[in-house]
């Protein structure tokens, strides 16, 4: 009886240590998040890149899939400017060295002068590595319909 007693107290104790990294896990992962939502918003690509894993993939609503050098250098571009690039809603899962970014993205800007202002869901995969968590796989709704807002 004393040994159920003490495994028990052990299973305890054991879930009470680990439950801290887990949410360390979370907080850590939806900042570096929030993180990458601000480097696409000042097109800081070299922010971007030290995020993304080498092997990304982004994969759109409209299925256009994008890797690491292919985004990095649609930001980079002259004629894209972002004025809101926000998300809302944010939920962090973690599994293990995965950890799963859902929300509500509210972006805008312009294109070559076109101006832009949506919202989408998207949902981020982040694995850990030695390096620390990589944002390694993400993939956006449609742009919601009746969401679109004037450009401020």
């Amino acid at each position: 009886m004393k040994l159920v007693i003490l495994f028990v107290i052990g299973l305890f104790a054991a879930s009470a240590v680990a439950a801290p990294a887990k949410t360390d896990d979370r907080q850590q992962v939806a900042a570096l998040d929030t993180q990458y939502q601000a480097a696409v918003l000042h097109k800081d690509t070299a922010v971007m890149a030290r995020l993304l894993a080498d092997d990304f993939t982004l994969v759109t609503g409209k299925g256009k899939v994008y890797g690491k050098a292919d985004l990095l250098k649609d930001t980079a571009r002259t004629e894209l400017a972002f004025t809101h690039q926000e998300d809302a809603q944010q939920t962090v899962r973690v599994r293990g060295d995965t950890a799963v970014v859902t929300a509500l993205l509210h972006v805008a800007g312009s294109d070559g002068g076109e101006a832009f202002d949506y919202r989408l869901w998207f949902s981020d995969v982040y694995v850990r590595t030695k390096q620390g968590w990589r944002y390694s796989f993400g993939q956006a709704s449609l742009r919601l319909p009746g969401e679109a807002r004037a450009t401020q």
